[in-house]
């Protein structure tokens, strides 16, 4: 008896248990624009659009600080050596002797990158200071209290004025790559959003088709008594509700699965269970074609992504070339001063005046640098060849996308309306068939016809949001506001 009370007790708490995990999971009711929302600041492809941003944002920033001042301070404190070192004697021979110093420097030095001209301008102040360990055990300072500094390479390659005409261009194209993936994000959540729709359309439809087949199986059971239909018929109708059985088990294996996926790309909890629903209102609107390719050439990143393969492809020609021959020129001025004590070096001061001019001319390279030249240009008319069928292929793309926008309103309206017609008409044959007007093939067609309806009508609007967002992707425009697709990106980059 105890035996059996404790069974009783474990079978209570385990439904118990299952009870508690079935309270567990909440329906929430979700639409289109909450999935949307969610999308762009939970899932994973926001973060990965927000991380590529941040990322051309700092590189921006990087180029934007080498066009202006920087301040080093360099030193070295201190440097010790006690060491032997080759000698040269009046006598021309060699020897070695014996080095024990300690030596300590440091240099401050305002550096300025020029890009008009592509040279360096740096101001510079040092002091340097030598100790002998060994011997007279003499000390010596020698400072350059001031010294202007000029690296300017005279023929090659103005890197800095590149570099200015490109990367701002570069900086447009990722901000518009950013605001692009985000409408990218949101044709994504609509896809996964329309599959969980139509998932849960399909269990509706199988559930309803199940309890429709089970009951013209017990009226065609009746029926058959009465000798008013045939064997057959009695079975193609017990037929029809396994398969209707079998359907309802695979749409809600299905509709489980569709749920995960959106639950999952959403970033949201296990214990959800989504309820989507039907966006019926739809924005009313047609686009111009002219218009949009305006919009998408001035706001899409298509178009600074051209701008900048044009600009990088004549950079490697100008770079091809410069590196025909390299001329470099140096100079400093400045005042220098030494002395054995510190205040010595400082007075009295010296001139301190450097001029080099260095160049490198290659006599024979059997036309290599030459041949460098002619490969970048040969690589830049296979860019503006190839940026000429893209132009071709993108206007081509959003001209076909705009046409099929316009169109798909009166593509979802027909299907609205078949949608209606399909379900009435089950309805009515439905109807005969309980007094025996038509056969179970007529039957089993208008059942096909309703479902086919109701997953078309889906299917439209599903495309219609689609194609949509795929506009706003392409022009970063949003049409029914009449205005550009914007943000901060300061603030965007560092939250």
């Amino acid at each position: 008896m105890n035996i059996q009370k404790m069974i009783v007790m474990m079978v209570m708490m385990g439904s118990s248990l299952c009870a508690m995990a079935e309270n567990k999971a909440h329906i929430r009711p979700i639409t289109l624009n909450e999935a949307i929302m969610l999308a762009r600041v939970q899932s994973v492809n926001a973060a990965v659009a927000l991380n590529e941003l941040k990322t051309a944002y700092w590189e921006y920033r990087t180029f934007q600080a080498d066009l202006l001042p920087e301040v080093n301070l360099s030193a070295t404190l201190p440097s010790y050596a006690k060491s032997y070192n080759s000698y040269q004697q009046s006598d021309g021979s060699y020897t070695f002797v014996r080095n024990n110093y300690m030596q300590m420097s440091s240099a401050l030095s305002i550096d300025q990158n020029i890009w008009l001209t592509g040279d360096k301008l740096s101001l510079n102040t040092s002091l340097d200071f030598m100790k002998q360990l060994d011997g007279t055990k003499d000390e010596r300072y020698m400072s350059v209290p001031i010294a202007l500094t000029l690296n300017q390479p005279i023929f090659g390659t103005n890197t800095f004025k590149w570099d200015r005409r490109i990367e701002p261009v570069r900086y447009a194209e990722a901000k518009a790559n950013f605001l692009s993936e985000t409408e990218e994000v949101t044709m994504t959540t609509i896809n996964y959003f329309f599959n969980l729709l139509l998932a849960k359309e399909n269990v509706s439809i199988a559930k309803q088709n199940l309890e429709n087949a089970e009951k013209l199986y017990e009226v065609a059971k009746a029926k058959r008594k009465m000798g008013q239909i045939s064997e057959n018929d009695v079975l193609q109708l017990k037929l029809n509700m396994l398969n209707a059985q079998s359907d309802l088990t695979d749409y809600e294996s299905s509709l489980k699965s569709n749920m995960f996926q959106l639950r999952s790309f959403l970033a949201l909890g296990e214990d959800e269970e989504l309820e989507p629903i039907l966006p019926e209102e739809i924005p009313t609107m047609l686009v111009n074609y002219q218009d949009a390719l305006e919009k998408a050439l001035a706001n899409n990143a298509f178009a600074h992504n051209i701008r900048r393969r044009q600009l990088e492809a004549d950079y490697n020609v100008a770079k091809a070339k410069g590196n025909l021959r390299q001329i470099t020129l140096f100079a400093q001025v400045g005042f220098t001063g030494t002395g054995e004590r510190f205040q010595n070096a400082y007075d009295p001061l010296k001139d301190n005046q450097i001029v080099e001019v260095g160049f490198k001319v290659p006599l024979l390279d059997w036309g290599k640098r030459r041949g460098q030249v002619k490969v970048a240009k040969s690589n830049r008319e296979v860019v503006q060849s190839r940026l000429r069928q893209e132009t071709m292929d993108f206007n081509q793309n959003l001209f076909i996308l705009v046409e099929q926008f316009n169109n798909q309103r009166a593509q979802l309206n027909i299907a609205d309306e078949a949608d209606q017609i399909a379900q009435q008409r089950y309805k009515t044959n439905v109807e005969t068939f309980m007094i025996g007007r038509i056969s179970t093939l007529d039957l089993n067609d208008a059942q096909v016809s309703k479902d086919e309806a109701r997953q078309k009508h889906i299917s439209e609007l599903f495309y219609y949001w689609y194609y949509y967002y795929q506009l706003r992707s392409l022009t970063l425009w949003d049409f029914e506001k009449n205005t550009n697709i914007d943000a901060d990106f300061e603030a965007i980059v560092r939250r």
